[in-house]
């Protein structure tokens, strides 16, 4: 899968938690991803459809990272995952795919989006709904790990 395709996505998820959450994130070495089990612990998960492809990108976060993005946010602190957390989840996962989908009609490729479907819970799994592979991207924090998942059809 090209850069051109990721990096938006990358980009997006960084500003957004940037601008949101006033959180700095580091992305680490991008790899295939082989299973369907997150590595987090609350998913978003959203599907693109356009005229020259179709994906899947999805933005896990594991509980103390997402916890600390509530407080950032929204001045509250949830004890767990709960149904604030998985709203917000819900929200990040719009932002960042429209961050991406403005960059990435800048270069000709449109897609429109789906809704997102949120996932929690210890090994929950993201069945992406495309054929192609799976592009996995950790970031760090001092607060915790978040990834990245982008599945296109090529």
């Amino acid at each position: 899968m090209e850069a051109q395709f990721v990096n938006p996505f990358l980009t997006s998820l960084i500003n957004v938690l940037q601008t949101m959450a006033q959180l700095d994130i580091q992305p680490e070495k991008p790899h295939l991803k082989k299973s369907e089990i997150a590595k987090g612990d609350v998913s978003g998960l959203i599907g693109m459809v356009g005229p020259q492809t179709k994906g899947s990108f999805s933005v896990t976060f594991d509980e103390d990272m997402v916890l600390e993005i509530m407080q950032r946010m929204l001045g509250e602190r949830s004890e767990s995952i709960d149904e604030e957390v998985t709203d917000m989840v819900g929200e990040i996962t719009n932002m960042v795919t429209g961050g991406a989908k403005r960059i990435l009609s800048e270069k000709g490729f449109e897609f429109e989006m789906a809704t997102p479907v949120v996932v929690s819970g210890k090994g929950h799994t993201i069945n992406h709904k495309s054929d192609g592979p799976v592009i996995i991207m950790p970031f760090k924090s001092p607060h915790g790990t978040a990834f990245i998942e982008i599945c296109f059809d090529h």
